[in-house]
């Protein structure tokens, strides 16, 4: 080991089989995350290092992600070797001059600027942040201060439109249901409504998990490549169509037996109905609505909009009404022709059936899913466990209060929509931060304070406090939308609208609440959250919603609102 002293007055240490600490004047890459004066400098610089990245090291940051491929929207990490065009357009393009970001190529380890002082180059990081080599390569900058995000008024222009275009749609969801609920194979089969939470939870399940992993992929700079885009797209949709037809099938298996316990009775026609109905409407939602995520995202990606803040909404701003008209369509027809063709539902199923494996070979060949396709089971199912119980209280209660059916799917859907943004923006910030399995020392507790998770400045409370904000404004306009179109069997008396809005802002808070301690905790238990926290957060919004928008009708109906629209 020999040493050299750089134009900062500072000793660096030189392995010969390396050489330079960081790659700048012999050939080689450098051991990043073992070299003690990079760690030296990370601990006295508030700055990310040059790294001479001659094999397979990537930077994982909020604000950047690079390899040796990455494009002009990264920072690019290089020895003099390599042009610098790149890294100080980047750096141009985010208010410093050139001389700031500039690398002096002949002035070695220590010519580089970065916020006016010499020495390593690149955006700056906490003070104290250092190092941690990843067990797949991959090198982190950690800090110990949560990273800055976009600004509240920024979060709000990107997050209001997709959350009005969505809530638009649950509206029509609602006003679907509102409708169909009179039909004749709605009150002939009546496990139907134990039905509608969990295919409608099947949106959350499986579109929004598949928006939030190719958002972080997005933000990751993985989408970037055509290649690696198109394999990365077909494999999720065959991986999202083999969970669609199993979840499909197993939440018409629940909602036969939830609707047989009661009674006791059991109806083999009603039974091959629902589990028809389930799996084509599960399928066809999950393919269009899977078609829609990816266009979404890749605009997003092309117009620099955070795909976190507007995939998940847009998922919900169809999913419910495309879910909802099919299931309420393909189970008309099926109940028409339960006499005069009777081999049709079985049919139907068994072509799904038949179908299964292909999906299941399909998914588990491509390299971005097969992981997803053995574990990420659990999840969706589980989820969609929770949703059938939200199902059963909506069949218990539309009995007593017709007007509950046309707001299932607006408090239920809004609760889902904004629990999903903050889940997948949670997410992607962990995947940039640390590697799987440690948590960042800016969120080492799992056991959050309400207050930090709500009243903080940092960037997730900051979003927090901005979805919270929709909730109100977004209900009341929602609310009044229903009532314009004169659909539903409530009237917005004064007392509705305050009962109305109490259970839709308990049921947000508790979900963002719960949203910030699962994904920590998944992430600390080495489970992506990506693939995991959505489903269990939208379900549970599920059953919280119902169950919360049933208790207000109840109180409403005690407390002396007992106008025929209430009760019908």
């Amino acid at each position: 080991m020999s040493s050299r002293t750089n134009n900062t007055g500072r000793d660096e240490h030189i392995n010969p089989s390396t050489g330079p600490p960081f790659g700048l004047h012999d050939e080689g890459a450098v051991e990043v995350a073992a070299d003690p004066v990079l760690q030296q400098e990370l601990r006295h610089r508030k700055m990310v290092p040059y790294v001479a990245d001659e094999s397979s090291y990537e930077l994982l940051n909020k604000s950047f992600c690079v390899d040796d491929n990455e494009d002009e929207h990264s920072p690019f990490l290089q020895s003099p070797a390599r042009d610098t065009s790149k890294n100080n357009a980047w750096h141009h393009k985010r208010g410093a001059s050139e001389g700031d970001a500039e690398y002096d190529q002949s002035g070695g380890a220590g010519a580089g600027r970065a916020g006016g002082e010499d020495g390593i180059s690149g955006p700056a990081v906490g003070a104290d942040g250092h190092l941690l080599q990843a067990h797949d390569g991959r090198v982190f900058v950690e800090s110990a201060e949560e990273p800055e995000t976009e600004s509240s008024l920024a979060i709000l222009m990107q997050v209001m439109l997709p959350f009005l275009v969505a809530g638009l749609g649950m509206v029509g969801a609602g006003l679907v249901l509102d409708i169909v609920q009179h039909w004749d194979v709605f009150l002939e089969v009546s496990e139907l409504f134990i039905m509608v939470p969990a295919l409608l939870g099947l949106k959350g399940n499986l579109e929004m998990t598949l928006a939030s992993r190719l958002s972080t992929h997005a933000n990751m700079g993985h989408l970037d490549k055509a290649d690696d885009c198109i394999s990365m797209i077909a494999g999720n949709l065959a991986l999202i169509q083999c969970q669609a037809i199993v979840v499909g099938f197993l939440a018409s298996v629940a909602a036969v037996i939830m609707g047989w316990i009661p009674g006791g009775e059991f109806n083999f026609l009603h039974a091959l109905l629902l589990c028809a109905g389930a799996l084509v409407t599960a399928s066809f939602a999950s393919f269009i609505l899977g078609l829609v995520m990816v266009a979404v995202i890749l605009v997003s990606r092309r117009c620099r909009i955070n795909p976190d803040n507007v995939a998940t909404p847009i998922a919900a701003s169809l999913g419910d009404l495309t879910t909802l008209g099919l299931l309420a369509w393909i189970a008309s027809l099926l109940f028409e022709a339960r006499s005069s063709e009777l081999w049709l539902a079985p049919l139907i199923i068994g072509a799904y059936l038949l179908s299964l494996p292909l999906w299941v070979w399909l998914a588990s060949r491509n390299e971005h899913t097969k992981e997803v396709l053995y574990s990420g089971w659990t999840p969706v199912i589980s989820a969609m466990m929770i949703s059938s119980m939200g199902g059963v209280i909506l069949d218990y209660t539309v009995s007593s209060y017709k007007g509950i059916a046309v707001y299932q799917p607006v408090i239920n859907g809004v609760g889902g929509n904004l629990v999903a943004v903050q889940a997948s923006r949670i997410s992607t910030a962990l995947h940039l931060a640390t590697p799987l399995g440690r948590l960042p020392r800016y969120a080492e507790r799992l056991c959050h304070n309400p207050w930090t998770v709500f009243c903080t400045s940092k960037g997730h409370a900051r979003t927090a406090r901005v979805l919270l904000l929709l909730v109100v404004p977004g209900h009341l306009v929602f609310a009044y939308t229903i009532s314009y179109l004169k659909a539903g069997h409530t009237s917005l008396t004064p007392i509705f609208v305050v009962v109305y809005l109490c259970a839709a802002l308990i049921q947000v808070i508790v979900l963002l609440y719960m949203s910030v301690v699962m994904v920590h905790w998944m992430w600390s238990v080495c489970i992506d959250p990506d693939n995991s926290a959505i489903p269990y957060l939208t379900a549970c919004g599920d059953l919280l919603g119902t169950g919360l928008l049933a208790i207000a009708f109840h109180i409403l109906y005690l407390v002396g609102d007992k106008d025929a629209d209430l009760g019908d």
